[in-house]
């Protein structure tokens, strides 16, 4: 079996994106890892895989989008989002593929098919397609997370986003929030975890007193997940959502037990859906605008397909937009 980047790694007791910056003269590595890198790759006889080389001469004019999943926790909104930031950068000069990691069969890439892929991961179980497609020599840009691998990537402040929606809760008197958050094993739901509970630290409130529910990005899951804290908890004042989605979808919640919003309980979302602003109900959110982040990361993988120069890592804050939809409660019993 061929010697890959990950037995090199595991060998030297580095992380992949090390082997991989040393093998590719590419990044910051201390000379002297660099050169035991070097020297780990020649004893076990590492070779680069040079019929991909070979293919990446020739262009497919396809570049392929891949998200972990696309049936299971990708809303079809980010979908929606991500595809039209794609296509505003590039127009008619390539075509799209639109595939699920979770669908790859092992060594069935085919450099010859993609001139570059466009990565949306999710969490960790994603390694063994980005390195196979890496091995393969196939230019790569994520617009998720960062990668194991010296992958660019476009990224946004998950953590910092849902600290400034719990801030503005807090801020507004709120006390008793309900959570709703993502899947648990997703990276968004991890970092946005770090940040509500940041927040409630910092403003001196425990955060374990506070209900959790979990949903899965979906609206149903919402309305499910805020029913179970509504009709657990009848002194909530607010729910804090992990996405515009869930959201929506705990509004019906409180609608089905003759709740106003904001009246009677607040809420706030995550993303900036385009319809988060002009709905019936004009929601207080986080915006990560998903079309800004695929618009960066296109133009990144244009410029590392067609100059063949790993473009620098962009970090995009996410604000928060003040709505409709939470009530300054300070003062009231």
């Amino acid at each position: 079996m061929a010697v890959t980047i990950k037995d090199i790694a595991a060998r030297a007791g580095v992380s992949y994106s090390m082997v991989s910056r040393a093998l590719n003269g590419t990044g910051a590595v201390d000379q002297k890892k660099k050169e035991r890198i070097l020297e780990i790759a020649r004893v076990m006889g590492y070779v680069p895989n040079q019929a991909a080389v070979t293919l990446r001469k020739s262009k497919s004019h396809i570049i392929g989008l891949y998200f972990s999943t696309i049936s299971k926790s990708t809303s079809p909104f980010v979908l929606h989002d991500v595809l039209t930031g794609v296509y505003s950068v590039i127009g008619s000069k390539y075509n799209i593929i639109v595939k699920g990691i979770d669908m790859h069969e092992p060594e069935t890439l085919n450099p010859s098919y993609f001139d570059g892929l466009l990565i949306m991961s999710q969490g960790d179980w994603d390694e063994d397609f980005l390195e196979e497609a890496w091995e393969k020599g196939i230019p790569m840009v994520a617009i998720s997370r960062r990668l194991p691998l010296d992958i660019p990537v476009v990224i946004t402040d998950e953590a910092g986003g849902m600290e400034k929606a719990m801030d503005h809760l807090l801020r507004n008197g709120h006390r008793r929030i309900g959570v709703i958050e993502g899947p648990r094993n997703l990276e968004a739901t991890v970092l946005r975890h770090e940040g509500w509970y940041r927040a409630a630290e910092k403003w001196g409130l425990e955060p374990e007193s506070l209900p959790v529910e979990y949903g899965n990005y979906r609206y149903n899951s919402g309305r499910l997940a805020a029913g179970r804290l509504l009709d657990a908890r009848k002194d909530l004042t607010a729910l804090l959502c992990f996405n515009d989605e869930m959201a929506f979808g705990a509004r019906s919640a409180a609608y089905e037990r003759g709740l106003r919003i904001p009246e009677d309980i607040s809420l706030t979302g995550f993303d900036n859906w385009d319809i988060s602003g002009y709905a019936d109900m004009r929601l207080t959110t986080v915006e990560r605008n998903a079309t800004r982040i695929a618009v960066e990361g296109t133009r990144m993988l244009l410029t590392y397909m067609e100059e063949g120069i790993r473009p620098g890592d962009v970090w995009l804050e996410n604000r928060l937009i003040v709505r409709e939809t939470v009530r300054n409660i300070k003062g009231t019993s």
